[in-house]
Order: structure tokens, then sequence, then C-alpha cells
């Protein structure tokens, strides 16, 4: 459990790119990523419970996946900067608003396509139930870092 809220917490923070920094700080936050990412896939392994066979096919899926989700991710991040810069200004307009609004929605809906295509992708290979699982798992990490995030974005004023 305890590994799971570190994943957690390490995640939440690096859903949001760095501001500016200098390469120290470009290559500490690569190791933390890395180690992330790592400790992530231990907490999937630890869950998933997966023989041989399954793994061979599940990693690959997994690993295409965690790729195309750093994508969103980094859209995600792009939106809250770009929302807290405006903020810290004081200068979110209707417009910007409703841009940020709907760029916020067409996330949502691709992390959506997202987790359907890649189930449709698991199921037919490993037992429906490993699939639920691994979307289970998937939800529960997400939703932990939608919390941390809110938590620390301000209401629109």
């Amino acid at each position: 459990m305890k590994l799971i809220n570190a994943v957690i917490l390490c995640l939440a923070a690096l859903a949001v790119p760095a501001l500016a920094q200098d390469k120290p700080a470009d290559t500490n936050m690569q190791i933390l990523l890395d180690k992330v990412k790592a400790d992530k896939k231990l907490v999937v392994a630890a869950n998933m419970a997966l023989n041989e066979a399954e793994g061979k096919v599940f990693w690959p899926i997994y690993d295409a996946y965690q790729k195309e989700l750093q994508a969103i991710n980094e859209r995600t991040g792009k939106t809250i900067l770009a929302y807290a810069d405006a903020y810290n200004k004081k200068a979110l307009t209707d417009d910007l608003a409703k841009q940020l609004t709907n760029e916020a929605l067409a996330i949502d809906q691709d992390e959506l396509t997202l987790r359907k295509t890649y189930a449709a992708k698991l199921n037919g290979l490993l037992p429906a139930i490993k699939v639920a699982r691994y979307i289970q798992i998937e939800n529960k990490i997400r939703a932990a870092i939608r919390y941390e995030l809110a938590t620390g974005i301000p209401l629109v004023p």
C-alpha cells in the first residue's frame, strides 16, 4: 500500500511538466520519472498475477498504452500551466476559459477513447477478469492523480 501511495504522489507531481529548469534539474526529473514508471509497473505486476504466457502478451500492450498515456499527461500539464499562468496574472478571459475548458474535455474524451482501445486489445488475449483488473488499477491510479491535481488547482475566479 505504501508503494502504491508513493507511486501515485510521484505520478501526480510529474503529471504537470516542470517549468523552466536547468540541465541538472532536467536530469533529476528524468531519473525520477523513470523511477516512477518502474514503480508503477511493479504495482501493476504485483496486482495482475499474470502467468508467463499472459505476461508475454500483456507487457508490450501495457508499454504502448503508457506511451500514449504520457502524451495525454503532457497535454493535461500544458492545460494546467496555461490556466495557472492566466490565474496568476489575473488574465483569465471568457475566451481563454472556454478554450481551456474545451481542451480539458477533449483530454478526458481522448483518455476514455484510449482506455477503450486498449481494453479491446487486451480482450481475447487475457481473461476478461484480468482485463477488468488492469483497467481498475489504471483507473484507481488516475483517480488519485486527478485528486492530487485538483487539490492544488484553485477554482476559476
